[in-house]
């Protein structure tokens, strides 16, 4: 079977077990941004909560957030862990944003994937993963997102060859999958409750629904007959 209708496949499969995941969870473009950069290494949950200080403190607003002291931004965003870290790369974007786009969202969001990528990824704290969250999300343009879900789940699928290289996986989506902002989108929401349910750390194969095009399913078979 071709990579393409590999991919087809393990998409149908997923959205047919648990259908579609509205996402991404969030309110407004800035509000996907701010979550973006929030949930480095912490559980949506805490972003929740730190992005619901900065909604009660209407602080949710770029020139809010450039003339807030870093402290007391570190402070509201506490929940999402390595607050001082993060509250130093959220000044950083707002910083940014006012520099290149005079504060427009609009004008930012408009910019043309490679453009708009090279300039995020020039931004502290912003890696290849928040900077496409924040293209697909955001700006909802069509660039499919790298997770750790995404390595694990495409690793047992046999279809992550050079592993660990968050480029060469980006490409095998890209390069077969028609280039669709809300499928992209749905793809990795399905990915990240597939990962976050079935295919954990220790996996629960035998609630699996990819489980026949799976790598593991030799010792999965052994364990379950």
């Amino acid at each position: 079977m071709s990579i393409e209708k590999s991919l087809q496949q393990i998409y149908q499969r997923l959205f047919e077990h648990y259908g579609p995941q509205y996402w991404w969870p969030a309110e407004k473009p800035f509000e996907v941004i701010v979550g973006a950069i929030l949930t480095q290494s912490t559980a949506w949950a805490n972003v929740q909560k730190a992005i619901e200080n900065l909604r009660e403190a209407d602080a949710l607003k770029p020139d809010t957030l450039q003339q807030m002291p870093t402290s007391v931004l570190a402070q509201l965003i506490r929940p999402s862990g390595y607050y001082n870290m993060k509250a130093r790369k959220l000044k950083a974007f707002v910083t940014w944003l006012k520099e290149i786009y005079n504060n427009s969202l609009e004008e930012m969001l408009a910019t043309d994937i490679p453009h708009l990528r090279n300039e995020l990824l020039s931004i502290y704290g912003i890696g290849q993963e928040t900077a496409d969250s924040i293209i697909l999300y955001a700006a909802c343009k069509p660039v499919f997102v790298i997770d750790a879900y995404t390595h694990r789940i495409m690793d047992r699928l046999g279809l992550n060859p050079d592993k660990g290289n968050y480029t060469s996986l980006q490409s095998i989506f890209i390069g077969n999958l028609p280039p669709d902002a809300q499928l992209f989108n749905e793809y990795h929401a399905l990915f990240v409750r597939h990962g976050k349910e079935t295919c954990k750390k220790s996996p629960l194969c035998q609630h699996c629904c990819l489980i026949d095009l799976c790598h593991l399913q030799s010792s999965v078979t052994l364990r379950y007959t």
